[in-house]
């Protein structure tokens, strides 16, 4: 289910990566719980549209408003702010491999603000339950296969309810039956009122999991809601 009011807004923006426009003219909006992919070529901009959506990258061209945030006019100050509300999740782990899954998942609470450590540890079991991977708190990030460390990601993606989910290639180092299971995951997610904007060179998934697609190409970003994309 998903409202009319956007969470993400786009309104001529140029993307940069470095002093490199790699996306000019990128208008498009995201509805409050709507599922949308992002695809296109390695180098088209969809790293560097995600970067400038959670502030990563600046934006020096156009407007964007982020969960209520508008980044335009956006301080260094409330960036922490901005990211409390997104939930972001790398094709890389970047998970801390001398700490277990509670240790990985406590440091980000702290990081933003939490202090009740019966509170955390509640919100960690809950995060856990609802990635399916109930009995891991105390495992070493090794001793989970990828399948279970992306898991865990975004577990730590979603401690503070985030509106929106931006996954970079979630299942790029995953093998097919896997990453079915994370797109799967990321679909619950979405049900539950999360928006997500997710990356993917995986076009079985836009066949098997329909849903809106953003593709960037040739510097210019086409949307499936207006055009037809062709993959």
């Amino acid at each position: 289910m998903f409202t009319d009011e956007p969470i993400v807004q786009v309104r001529d923006a140029q993307i940069h990566q470095g002093d490199r426009v790699v996306l000019d003219e990128v208008n498009f909006s995201i509805s409050k719980g709507e599922f949308v992919y992002l695809v296109g070529r390695t180098g088209s901009g969809k790293t560097s549209l995600l970067k400038t959506l959670y502030a990563d990258l600046p934006l020096r061209t156009g407007q964007i408003d982020v969960a209520g945030f508008s980044l335009q006019e956006l301080r260094k100050r409330d960036v922490p702010y901005l990211r409390r509300k997104l939930g972001i999740v790398f094709q890389d782990f970047q998970l801390f491999y001398d700490r277990t899954v509670a240790e990985n998942l406590t440091f980000v609470m702290k990081a933003t603000g939490w202090t009740d450590s019966s509170k955390m540890k509640q919100r960690i079991a809950e995060v856990l339950m609802q990635v399916g991977l109930g009995s891991v708190n105390n495992k070493m990030p090794h001793q989970l296969s990828g399948g279970e460390q992306q898991r865990v990601v975004v577990a730590r993606a979603l401690l503070n309810e985030p509106l929106l989910l931006l996954a970079d290639e979630p299942t790029g180092n995953l093998d097919p039956e896997v990453a079915a299971g994370i797109l799967k995951l990321f679909f619950d997610i979405n049900k539950s009122g999360t928006s997500v904007l997710m990356a993917t060179h995986n076009h079985e998934f836009l066949r098997n999991y329909p849903a809106r697609v953003l593709q960037c190409q040739q510097g210019r970003m086409n949307d499936s809601q207006q055009s037809e994309v062709t993959l």
